[in-house]
């Protein structure tokens, strides 16, 4: 399914329905994107645009949802991303680190959707989708490394090794 099909079949489900996507799904759609011609990403800037922040939502709903949260439907300066990250942030400063991310897939919505006929809005929508991306593989990478655990017992082989090499790489200086 191409992507600009994916986006219209993600609008007439509407968000509440149809579940967050994965951060694999939201991956393969931003992939699906950047391969769509420019001319039609200008064709629907207002839908690409809500996609692109609607998957943000997504994403944050993983971490929140992974870390035992119900994700909040509150917003945050009119926009339930920064409400969500807000809410992820409690009790984990490391995830202030995406704050700026969030605010800047906001941003790239907001600029789409104040002039949707601009000469360069495939661009912007492009850049929005990059933004996207990173936000996915920090989100990704965090949930990955939660995975492994800090203090789980699986994860000791994998810590005592590269303290051994950290310890190494000392000796070596």
């Amino acid at each position: 399914m191409s992507a600009m099909m994916e986006i219209a079949e993600r609008k007439s489900e509407g968000t509440g329905s149809r579940g967050a996507l994965s951060i694999a799904e939201i991956l393969d759609r931003l992939d699906g994107l950047q391969a769509v011609p420019d001319s039609v990403l200008a064709g629907q800037p207002k839908t690409v645009a809500a996609d692109l922040l609607a998957m943000g939502e997504d994403i944050l709903d993983a971490w929140l949802r992974a870390g035992g949260s119900e994700p909040t439907l509150k917003k945050s300066e009119g926009f339930r991303l920064l409400a969500m990250h807000r809410q992820a942030s409690r009790g984990d400063p490391s995830f202030n680190a995406c704050r700026e991310t969030c605010r800047e897939i906001v941003f790239h919505h907001n600029v789409v959707l104040g002039d949707p006929a601009a000469p360069a809005v495939a661009r912007t929508l492009r850049l929005g989708a990059m933004v996207v991306r990173h936000l996915a593989l920090f989100v990704g990478g965090k949930l990955e490394n939660a995975g492994l655990g800090e203090f789980c017992c699986s994860s000791r082989g994998i810590r005592q090794s590269d303290d051994a090499v950290a310890g190494r790489m000392k000796t070596v200086q």
